[in-house]
């Protein structure tokens, strides 16, 4: 079955292709083993210059690579452009920092030397999303290549074209053959895939199913994996919250990526005291919101990725009114949004704990709203989910925000400020939402052998 590119816009096939057979598969593994050999050997300082070639690309190619993401997935063009100059920048942080975070670490013993080293450990499968086709690999691709390892790719099958621009753009900026390589196969030939005695280990960023997946097929062969999976984060508004700021934010919390992101605030946890203000206010914004055709500068919405993403949304909207939910809002798409992917924005409130949507999480312009009297009752509302990736809470009170980093259950949690990910800091969640990090130091040391050495 071909590996088909959609214009979700349209809803036109722009390209297809084939998967690779068995026998590339394997040729890819085989040229993947070769390259570990002498990958490993190479210094930091010529891998350093391999990345910082990748990222001056990168920048030069901006607005063709943007191009791409707003064809293949939709993505509003200038989201596009500024997840591409992300890619720089975590290309050009492991180049400066990776030797730094992966040097001997000396530890006083009964040896006459003992420390900590840390060494690649082989050809590592990244199981990438569409949301963000950039973006995750490069925080993958960045510290996996600087650590000494390489990397093979299988990407979301709704962005080929993405997926084989990366493995191009590495080659062009010197990193060696087989070091890194995408994987145009489909995601039923993972498991056999995480089989071969060459693969050491794998990461994934994408749905809860497909991370369990991945994770009982590793698991079969000893493999270690970094999960990245949903969230369904909290935005919390407490009285003390500087409303219009809050506001502001919170509709770009819930909108980036045409509301296609793990981390995208899907929850609005508010205290009654501000409820209908901030309803209102969040409203007037979601109204305000310009819809249209992705790659106009102007357009802040633009389709969802597939067909059937927008199918499941509507479901669930369906069956969070069909269990009690109230229809608070919803937009109406422009007569030239007819064709392709759009959805409106859509606020939802009154959604009760049996309401089978209330542990589900949105992936699209749909915001929840929940109302509550006390900072005790936001938390544990807040906590009252299975993901655990993100949280943003809105407080002016020194002591709430304390008790908010403290008793909030993610792998972040955003003070006043909409989650987001950024090079220099650890980035995962807990729960269901996955185990293991990311980028910053973490990040790097996921992927190596943790080796103790002592000399007498």
């Amino acid at each position: 079955m071909a590996i088909a590119s959609v214009n979700p816009t349209t809803g036109e096939v722009v390209k297809t292709f084939c998967p690779l057979s068995e026998a590339e598969l394997q040729a890819c593994l085989e040229r993947a083993a070769t390259a570990f050999e002498s990958y490993r050997q190479t210094t930091f300082q010529q891998r350093s210059h391999w990345l910082l070639a990748a990222a001056a690309l990168l920048e030069q190619q901006c607005q063709s690579l943007a191009q791409l993401m707003t064809l293949e997935m939709g993505k509003p063009i200038t989201e596009a452009i500024a997840e591409v100059e992300k890619c720089a920048w975590v290309c050009r942080y492991y180049a400066e920092q990776a030797e730094l975070f992966l040097a001997p670490e000396i530890v006083a013993t009964d040896a006459a030397y003992s420390a900590i080293h840390y060494q690649p450990l082989g050809i590592i499968l990244a199981v990438m999303p569409w949301n963000f086709p950039f973006w995750q690999v490069f925080r993958f691709a960045a510290p996996t290549l600087m650590a000494g390892n390489v990397a093979l790719l299988k990407h979301a099958s709704n962005v080929p074209q993405c997926a084989l621009a990366i493995a191009d753009l590495f080659a062009a900026a010197g990193i060696p053959v087989g070091a890194f390589q995408t994987l145009l196969i489909p995601a039923g030939r993972v498991a056999a895939l995480l089989a071969d005695r060459r693969i050491r280990a794998a990461t994934l960023t994408g749905s809860e199913p497909a991370g369990i997946s991945l994770a009982v097929a590793a698991s079969q062969h000893i493999k270690k994996t970094v999960l990245e999976l949903g969230g369904s984060d909290p935005f919390i508004v407490l009285p003390s919250a500087d409303l219009p700021r809050a506001i502001a934010t919170a509709v770009k919390a819930r909108m980036i990526n045409n509301g296609q992101s793990c981390i995208a605030a899907k929850r609005f946890i508010v205290h009654t005291a501000v409820y209908d203000a901030f309803v209102a206010g969040l409203q007037a914004a979601f109204d305000a919101w310009r819809i249209g055709d992705p790659i106009d500068p102007t357009t802040q919405l633009g389709p969802l990725a597939t067909a059937t993403i927008r199918e499941e949304l509507r479901t669930q909207v369906e069956l969070a009114l069909a269990h009690g939910a109230k229809l608070i809002y919803q937009g109406e798409l422009p007569p030239h949004c007819q064709q392709g992917y759009f959805y409106p924005p859509t606020l939802l409130a009154e959604i009760s704990r049996d309401n089978p949507v209330f542990v589900q999480e949105f992936f699209g312009p749909v915001a929840l709203l929940f109302r509550v009297s006390s900072l005790d009752a936001a938390i544990e509302l807040a906590n009252a989910t299975p993901f655990g990736l993100g949280a943003s809470a809105w407080t002016a009170d020194a002591s709430e925000g304390d008790r908010l980093i403290r008793d909030l259950e993610a792998g972040a949690v955003f003070i006043n400020g909409m989650v987001k990910s950024d090079p220099r800091l650890p980035f995962g969640g807990t729960k269901r939402s996955g185990y293991g990090r990311e980028l910053g130091r973490a990040g790097i040391l996921e992927f190596v052998n943790i080796k103790t050495v002592c000399r007498y």
